[in-house]
């Protein structure tokens, strides 16, 4: 959280990554040219030389459960795509409230944005890779890659579809349109990344869905519970499976 006294990643010295080391994206050799985040990632409109421009650039950071990448107000530095496991995002209001702003999944870059300073902290879900980019080689990168900046509009362009859902979820809609919405709106992430599943995995716990959706935990956990019991969902460890996807969309569409 903001405010901790443990560092984030953002203020301790990254390691470089060695020549000829293996890609940390899928732990094997051939570096980002073989990496298969690559393929869902803006990374994929690089041609071969470009990526390996790229891979120059990248220094390669692992963060365990709880640990923190950045901190809000540090100072944006770099830029990150995460390769493996997945992030929070939150911010911390005035009076001490924490609220989260979304999830970071793989294949999702952070730091984009222009102001000077972190807006949210970003703290790893589960044990997360990244590769970081000093913001001011990344930009040079773009500047000389035409087609990589239009994979940029296009990724900031999805960001801006997911803060805009996430405003109408915090809008009218009932505890349990919240929780549904939500769920398909993870289910449809994951299938942007090629993870087609009944199956949505929840590497956040309940307060943070409940953080994330302007619930309390027990709400989100009562719903969770009501749409097992209705057969619209299976809670099942580590996630919850989908069992009507029309009744969930029904929720959704109001």
């Amino acid at each position: 959280m903001h405010g901790s006294a443990e560092r984030s990643v953002e203020h301790a010295d990254a390691e470089p990554a060695p020549a000829g080391h293996a890609c940390a994206h899928d732990r094997s050799e051939g570096g980002c040219a073989a990496c298969k985040v690559r393929l869902v990632s803006v990374c994929a409109a690089l041609t071969s030389e470009e990526l390996a421009g790229l891979e120059a650039l990248s220094q390669h950071v692992h963060l365990d459960p709880r640990q923190a990448l950045f901190q809000q107000d540090d100072r944006a530095g770099a830029v990150y795509n995460v390769t493996e496991g997945a992030l929070r995002l939150s911010r911390l209001l005035p009076d001490g409230r924490r609220q989260v702003m979304g999830f970071a999944l793989v294949g999702d870059f952070l730091g984009l944005a222009l102001p000077e300073r972190f807006t949210v902290t970003a703290e790893a879900l589960a044990p997360t890779a990244l590769c970081r980019f000093e913001k001011g080689a990344f930009a040079g990168l773009v500047t000389r890659t035409p087609h990589l900046l239009q994979r940029l509009y296009e990724r900031a362009g999805h960001e801006l579809t997911l803060a805009q859902d996430h405003m109408m979820l915090l809008g009218r809609r009932t505890a349990e349109e919240k929780v549904a919405s939500f769920l398909l709106g993870l289910r449809a992430r994951y299938g942007r990344i090629g993870h087609e599943s009944i199956t949505v995995e929840l590497p956040m716990g309940r307060q943070d869905i409940a953080d994330h959706l302007g619930l309390t935990i027990e709400t989100v956990s009562r719903m969770l519970t009501r749409l097992d019991r209705e057969k619209a969902i299976l809670i099942v460890p580590g996630g919850v499976r989908l069992m009507d996807i029309p009744r969930l969309e029904g929720l959704a569409a109001n």
